[in-house]
């Protein structure tokens, strides 16, 4: 409650962060915020023609690319913050220098700055169900229970991932393979259900399995996500948000130190 009573008193900074966030990205672009939907978009086509038309793989009884783009849209968002994040603390060295106030202000800016990009993508998605005709019901609502799960996931790995990166910059190309990896053990690209049913433990444990799982099944098949996977999945995140935010406040005496 005492780092989150700090937080407040510097609301102002932290929203001060993420308009520098957003505005700094496509400063001095023609396109600007049209990269947001034109980087998914280009990456759905790709995707859409390889493994749908070549690969044939299955995508539960909608177009490939309504399939592909919903579990697109939330992988983005975590790999982009994640990334963002994991650079937010080097990429403001001189302002740790200077003066003090709660560093988890940059990780936590950098994250809610590409919530924002995730809401200009999703318009992409949402004229995308109507081209193909797919109908929306309540139980999309569903996504208000499942976003913050991964909102705060993504923010426990970025507050670790920052931190460590400071001390070893190697954690920023360490990530890149990581994220790479984790994606093909994440559904994104294919359903769960033509994975053999000995290995489908792994994507229980993996959240994002879990939360792709999620969001498809409430927005693609109007039903409600598995709660027993889901419960896990806030589990996961919330050890992973406590223990993450331990090591950072721990180490956060010496940032000043090693930047």
């Amino acid at each position: 409650m005492k780092s989150f009573k700090l937080l407040w008193q510097h609301r102002e900074l932290l929203y001060e962060m993420v308009s520098r966030e957003i505005k700094a990205r496509y400063k001095q672009s023609i396109l600007g915020y049209f990269w947001v939907i034109l980087n998914p978009l280009a990456q759905m086509v790709v995707m859409t023609i390889v493994f749908s038309y070549i690969m044939r793989i299955p995508s539960l009884g909608v177009p490939y690319a309504i399939f592909l783009y919903c579990g697109l849209l939330p992988w983005t968002f975590f790999v982009n913050a994640l990334s963002s994040a994991t650079n937010s603390l080097v990429d403001n060295a001189s302002l740790i220098k200077k003066i003090y106030f709660p560093r988890e202000v940059f990780p936590l800016a950098a994250v809610i700055a590409k919530i924002i990009d995730l809401i200009l993508a999703s318009t992409l998605f949402i004229l995308l169900m109507i081209v193909y005709h797919q109908p929306f019901t309540f139980n999309i609502l569903w996504v208000l229970i499942i976003f913050p799960a991964q909102f705060v996931f993504t923010l426990g790995l970025s507050l670790l991932f920052s931190t460590f990166n400071l001390f070893y910059r190697d954690i920023q190309y360490l990530l890149s393979l990581i994220l790479m990896l984790w994606m093909y053990l994440t559904p994104v690209i294919y359903p769960v259900d033509i994975v053999p049913a000995r290995f489908r433990f792994i994507f229980a444990m993996n959240p994002m399995s879990v939360l792709i799982n999620a969001y498809r099944e409430v927005i693609l098949a109007h039903g409600i996500p598995n709660l027993a996977h889901l419960g896990l999945a806030y589990l996961v995140s919330l050890v992973t948000l406590f223990i993450s935010y331990k090591i950072f406040k721990k180490l956060e005496g010496v940032f000043a130190d090693v930047v």
